[in-house]
């Protein structure tokens, strides 16, 4: 929503997890706060921005939170019978919080889309993506699909590829606010390299 001086200001909903375009993301709303918001962004077009919460709790406020996230826009939403919504929404654009309002009555930010440059993707990437799944279904844990494929666009692979990495919130958000795309694909491949490493040490000497 912008106010009359051109200003975005987005309903917030920080989560312990990370929302990158393309994610789909279910949730269950039942705090009161969040269901206000719920209704308000019905009302609207239908967005919200997703963040990190770095420190803290996701209930009850005071929570550290990241100043890089993720518009979500709300795909399906069902009301229950006992007040909570039922809610699927979808990743659409990288933001950055520009400067963080008073939660009254609800988590607030004033924000600005920060889409990503055009670039070219690093060829490493889905070799390691594999390979990490494999070592990762070998010590019984979930993985992508083995066969996996990225999509020809560098940025929507991009994203793609963090969701399809075995890899803490920590190390997506850092690949999520990384500046340019080539600093995106070169740190998945630090990542996920070191993340090869370790899941080959956690499997033994073969």
């Amino acid at each position: 929503m912008c106010d009359g001086a051109g200003v975005t200001v987005t309903p917030m909903f920080p989560l312990g997890t990370v929302v990158v375009p393309g994610m789909v993301l279910p949730l269950q709303v039942f705090e009161p706060r969040y269901r206000e918001m719920l209704q308000h962004v019905m009302a609207g077009d239908q967005t919200f921005g997703v963040v990190l919460i770095e420190r803290g709790s996701e209930v009850g406020g005071g929570d550290v939170r990241t100043d890089v996230g993720t518009l979500a826009r709300v795909v399906r939403a069902e009301e229950q019978p006992d007040g909570r919504w039922a809610v699927v929404a979808a990743g659409v654009g990288r933001i950055r919080v520009d400067r963080w309002l008073p939660d009254d009555p609800y988590p607030r930010a004033e924000t600005s889309a920060w889409p990503d440059e055009p670039g070219a993707a690093n060829d490493a990437v889905l070799p390691l993506l594999r390979r990490a799944a494999a070592l990762s279904l070998e010590l019984g844990r979930p993985a992508a699909p083995l066969d996996l494929e990225l999509s020809d666009n560098p940025v929507v692979a991009g994203y793609q590829a963090i969701l399809a990495a075995p890899l803490g919130p920590a190390d997506r958000q850092q690949l999520l606010a990384a500046p340019t795309l080539l600093d995106r694909w070169t740190l998945l491949e630090t990542l996920l390299t070191d993340q090869i490493e370790l899941l080959q040490a956690q499997l033994g000497p073969t």
